[in-house]
């Protein structure tokens, strides 16, 4: 943290925007952990997968005449698959398992379908055109299986490509998540690949208003316990997964067996992920950068992960900015779409609240939900957004320019504010640990 800088440069789109603060404000830059990145990814991913975690090698979890799935992220994650998957390919070819019999399902949840350029994007040209690469169908009760209840009361239902497979296998990125705690582990094969009756129940307000559905928590959350469950259910057998660093260059990587392997990785992520405040502030300066912030959905989440931090990084009627291009406007899937209409439609926020506690929602609404939440505390200015009216219609407000969005925020506060500059709001976890908050 240097409190004496005032000129900053925070991620935009696929380039940076560059601000300075006003005088009389007080700014603190907030980054994890700095670890040196792998040299050498390929390298690390044969060595992870050749000495892997609580379980035996890939090729000798697979025989020639297997049926097997690999679950890979979408294009809204920057986990690097089309450097996991192919590792995974060779494993599985040495076990003498057939192209025809090898099934590559994108985890695409309640998000839009991947486009063909998206999937090789993903996996690299060769793996698309030699390999049976499909998408998740959350909607689609032909291509799910039912797999009955958790023991917490969750329907579980999954794609039948995963479900069917004699081995599933599946990618996954290692960050902090809204509801999971941690993302990546069994949440690529749960949510991913899952009907949409699990995504419903599982970002319905019951588990978003959970005290323990907290962000970085993974002890006592029924959204990671209710996952875990499900990935079981679905019969997950193996993970490559890996943790990025701030400028999405891979740091660990680890394979194995799914929940120890989860674990190890957690473990690491903390490491660099979780960062020590003094004490809540008046603004907050969230960066996100490519793919995150091509939409208002994906984009908000910047907002939301400062304010579910465990103390809320901004104090009550603080501001939160957060630039973000949204050239896809709020977002062109379902669950994004869902989330527009569930904010545009509404009077104001406690509405939202109100009518999703009492009615609940179907998924892509929780979004809406969990933003009437840190609306109801805090304002969210969405900065050089190329769809204002969509920025307006959620309740958010519109700026140009960061210093513009400083100067809403000046006008409520007083020009005598403390902003922590937060450059990369996804990959790092602000905690306020030396005070109390104020």
């Amino acid at each position: 943290m240097n409190p004496e800088t005032t000129t900053y440069e925070i991620p935009y789109g696929r380039s940076t925007i560059a601000f300075n603060l006003a005088p009389g404000m007080r700014g603190e830059l907030v980054a994890s952990k700095r670890v040196p990145p792998l040299r050498y990814v390929e390298s690390a991913v044969e060595e992870a997968l050749s000495h892997p975690i609580d379980s035996p090698r890939v090729r000798e979890l697979a025989s020639r005449g297997d049926q097997v799935c690999i679950v890979f992220t979408d294009i809204t994650r920057a986990s690097p698959d089309h450097l996991l998957v192919p590792g995974l390919l060779r494993e599985l070819e040495f076990a003498g398992v057939r192209d025809e019999d090898i099934t590559l399902l994108c985890g695409i949840g309640m998000h839009r379908p991947s486009t063909h350029e998206e999937k090789v994007v993903k996996l690299g040209l060769d793996v698309v055109e030699r390999y049976h690469v499909i998408d998740n169908e959350p909607q689609n009760e032909e291509a799910l299986v039912d797999l009955g209840m958790t023991r917490g009361g969750v329907p579980v239902s999954a794609h039948k490509a995963a479900v069917n497979a004699d081995l599933l296998l599946a990618t996954g990125l290692v960050e902090p998540h809204q509801y999971a705690g941690y993302s990546g582990g069994r949440k690529t094969v749960a949510v991913g690949a899952a009907g949409e009756p699990l995504v419903a129940h599982t970002h319905g307000p019951a588990f978003v208003d959970h005290p323990d559905t907290r962000l970085g928590r993974i002890e006592g959350n029924p959204f990671h316990q209710a996952i875990t469950e499900a990935a079981d259910r679905a019969g997950l057998d193996f993970i490559l997964n890996v943790v990025l660093d701030d400028e999405s260059r891979v740091v660990c990587v680890k394979a194995g067996e799914p929940v120890e392997t989860h674990r190890q990785l957690v473990e690491f992520a903390r490491s660099i992920y979780e960062v020590p405040i003094r004490h809540q502030y008046d603004v907050a300066i969230a960066g996100v950068g490519y793919p995150k912030d091509a939409n208002l959905y994906q984009a908000s989440r910047a907002a939301s992960y400062l304010f579910f931090a465990p103390t809320p990084v901004v104090k009550p009627g603080g501001y939160i900015i957060v630039p973000a291009p949204c050239e896809e406007g709020a977002g062109e899937g379902v669950g994004e779409q869902r989330f527009f209409d569930a904010m545009r439609d509404a009077p104001d926020v406690q509405a939202i609240l109100c009518d999703a506690r009492e009615h609940g929602y179907p998924p892509g609404e929780q979004r809406a939900f969990v933003m009437a939440k840190v609306l109801e505390n805090v304002n969210v200015v969405i900065v050089g957004s190329v769809c204002p009216e969509a920025v307006a219609a959620c309740k958010m407000k519109s700026a140009e320019t960061v210093e513009e969005g400083l100067a809403l925020a000046a006008r409520d506060l007083g020009q005598d504010l403390e902003v922590i500059i937060v450059p990369h709001a996804l990959l790092t976890l602000p905690v306020v640990s030396a005070e109390e908050p104020r």
